[in-house]
């Protein structure tokens, strides 16, 4: 028998049992509970600065502590605290501390705020915001659970929630002032994956892709799976910039986000009607499975994405 064939076999038994696992960790009851919960007109829309988000935070908190990360550095609770015009906000980071290469990070994340309550009008006033960002929360919650389910993290891996991404990538503009990026090997963010994508079904998309080699890598990963994450199709829009992602790759991370959203005939978007009874939760949870096998090289110290340059916007 080869040492080709055997190679290759071992790489296709590997990826078996991480489809499996995967499978066992990132349930759609898990995922659906979250979704629920962080959608729920209990939240009050979880605008920066407000009870809603207060209640929030909480959830994410006790998730955080249940799935067993640890706090980050020198902090004391899972809150980067700050102030912003007036505002006292924070991020939510949890850490899992790696292994041979610990002292490299790779960065899963979500925006956590949304719009909060509609001041004035009748009916259904709450932004409940279950797309947008509910389910990029779900996923890093879900890679969470997966990455402290006996899978060896040869890197460090922080997970947090941003807070007051819709007023301007606040929170992680802060958290980007405080780190040194050149410990940042990656930056995977995620943002609305509740609904089907216009490549398809099995199929995301990733902004900035021409960026940095971290999409090839990617797809790389998934080759031997039915999961596709293609080039973001509205380059126009300039996602690229306009979702946390960009706090970090304006300091030359490979940071890029993860989406399925059909932006240009999404009729909920930024809408009271984004409520979770209009999401896939199928699309949710395999697009969480997919991320987690697309970056695994990544997450185990083999792969080290191109830095990004930026000149101007």
């Amino acid at each position: 028998m080869s040492s080709l064939f055997l190679k290759s076999y071992l790489l296709l038994f590997l990826l078996f049992i991480s489809t499996i696992v995967n499978s066992q960790v990132i349930s759609k009851e898990l995922v659906k509970k979250h979704l629920y919960i962080l959608s729920s007109d209990e939240m009050e829309g979880r605008k920066a600065g407000t009870k809603g988000i207060e209640k929030a935070a909480q959830y994410i908190e006790k998730e955080f502590e249940r799935i067993g990360l640890d706090y980050f550095d020198e902090m004391t609770s899972f809150r980067q605290t700050f102030e912003k015009n007036g505002l006292s906000l924070f991020n939510l980071i949890g850490f899992l501390e790696g292994k041979s290469k610990k002292n490299e990070f790779i960065i899963i994340s979500a925006h956590y705020d949304h719009l909060g309550i509609k001041i004035n009008g009748e009916g259904d006033l709450i932004f409940n915001g279950a797309n947008d960002n509910a389910s990029g929360v779900t996923a890093v919650l879900s890679l969470a659970e997966y990455y402290t389910k006996d899978f060896v993290t040869e890197r460090s891996l922080l997970f947090i929630a941003f807070t007051a991404e819709e007023m301007g990538l606040v929170g992680s503009n802060y958290f980007g002032n405080q780190i040194n990026p050149e410990k940042i090997i990656a930056g995977i963010n995620i943002e609305m994956i509740g609904k089907e994508s216009p490549f398809g079904p099995n199929t995301a998309w990733l902004t900035g892709f021409d960026r940095s080699n971290f999409g090839k890598i990617i797809q790389k990963n998934l080759k031997e799976t039915d999961y596709r994450v293609l080039p973001d199709p509205y380059t126009s829009f300039r996602l690229f910039f306009r979702s946390d992602n960009a706090s970090l790759a304006r300091l030359g991370v490979p940071a890029h986000t993860f989406s399925t959203s059909p932006m240009d005939k999404d009729p909920d978007y930024h809408k009271v009607t984004d409520e979770v009874n209009t999401l896939d939760i199928f699309t949710v949870t395999e697009t969480i499975k997919a991320i987690a096998i697309g970056i695994e090289s990544i997450v185990d110290g083999t792969d080290a994405p191109s830095r990004v340059t930026i000149t101007g916007n």
